[in-house]
């Protein structure tokens, strides 16, 4: 599962990473919760960057808030949930992000750790995107966060992390004329740990209201 992630890089490097021709200011988030907007990038038709909402709304979803339970989405059921089917067929979107946050139990505790690139440059994330409309008329646009086994670093903290995209599947992952689950299926696996380092951190990531760089600091 992954329930906290970071951006902290400007404007101009997300804009020179993705090969976007336009990205607009940010401040750096130390701390992104769900239910926060988040940064995406998705088709239309080249690469558009987008704010969404970070928990999936269905279309025929009756309320938002069951977008409170669908921040993440197990790559290897994605073709038999409802909420996620028609998404990954027609609706995919890369999450912008340089880093990420999983909780080990430690006795009756749970210790954060962040996970970044060694290089500490941003990447994607592989998610799903959906629009809503509200009764009254309002458009929500929001996506989830793929999931997949966790790799060699991330596996002693969970079993579980975020699909991370190579930057050569960005394309193929974002073509909507792309429909075949199965070639979509084989671009959702574990990122290579070597590429990635981890922290522990401070437990204040636990409140979504602390957004601060304390969040990122190690405690060694």
């Amino acid at each position: 599962m992954c329930g906290r992630f970071s951006l902290t890089q400007s404007a101009e490097i997300i804009a020179q990473t993705f090969q976007l021709l336009e990205v607009p200011p940010n401040s750096p988030r130390y701390n992104i919760a769900p239910t926060q907007p988040v940064a995406t990038i998705r088709q239309n038709p080249g690469r558009q960057f987008q704010w969404m909402r970070w928990g999936l709304i269905p279309s025929w979803a009756k309320d938002l808030s069951i977008g409170n339970k669908l921040i993440n989405a197990r790559a290897e059921t994605l073709t038999e949930k409802p909420s996620f089917r028609h998404a990954f067929k027609q609706r995919r979107c890369l999450i912008i992000a340089d880093g990420f946050y999983e909780w080990q139990q430690v006795d009756n505790r749970k210790q954060p750790y962040y996970f970044q690139m060694k290089d500490g440059t941003p990447f994607a994330f592989a998610g799903l995107w959906e629009t809503w409309h509200s009764p009254q008329g309002e458009e929500i646009i929001s996506c989830t966060i793929i999931t997949t086994d966790a790799n060699a670093i991330a596996k002693p903290i969970h079993a579980r992390m975020p699909v991370i995209l190579p930057s050569d599947s960005y394309d193929r992952w974002l073509d909507s004329t792309v429909t075949d689950f199965q070639i979509l299926q084989r671009l959702l696996h574990p990122y290579d740990s070597e590429a990635m380092k981890t922290i522990a951190v401070s437990r204040a990531v636990n409140n979504p209201e602390n957004d601060t760089p304390e969040c990122i600091q190690s405690l060694q």
